[in-house]
């Protein structure tokens, strides 16, 4: 027994037009920019605190006198449209460092060391370099670090 269907002009256009459609590919560009330049930047407009130190890969810092927490992590994203990819990379960094020190501040920390950048579960250490993530509409950064005391 047959069923009836009945399509539209405009169902069957849409049809036709979706099959027809090239593939696209998401862009996904992998930058490697300065932690410096995001450093600065967020403790010019006061984002960034002092009360809590940021020390990436391998970059000395005074002995921890406990830790707090090993392997705390971060993704971040953010509306990259209308910004090169260098200014969506700053400011999503920037987001990330901001929540790092904050989750060090809610558990008594007062630095985190061993910052790498860790996007899909991928480490890339650096002490002066991040890893970014641009697409066409969104950015990403991901961080790991420890959240440690240290010692005065």
């Amino acid at each position: 027994m047959k069923i009836p269907v009945k399509i539209s002009g405009f169902s069957a256009l849409l049809v036709v037009l979706l099959l027809c459609a090239p593939v696209v590919q998401a862009r996904d560009t992998v930058h490697y920019l300065p932690i410096q330049d995001v450093i600065e930047m967020g403790k010019a407009n006061g984002e960034l605190g002092a009360d809590v130190k940021l020390y990436f890969a391998n970059q000395p810092h005074p002995a921890a006198e406990t830790v707090l927490t090993k392997g705390v992590t971060t993704n971040k994203k953010t509306n990259a449209v209308n910004k090169s990819d260098e200014e969506a990379c700053k400011w999503v960094m920037l987001s990330a460092l901001i929540q790092m020190q904050q989750g060090a501040r809610n558990q008594g920390g007062n630095a985190v060391v061993n910052i790498e950048s860790f996007y899909k579960k991928k480490a890339y250490r650096s002490n002066d370099k991040y890893e970014c993530h641009a697409g066409a509409i969104m950015s990403g950064v991901a961080l790991r670090g420890d959240v440690v005391k240290l010692r005065h």
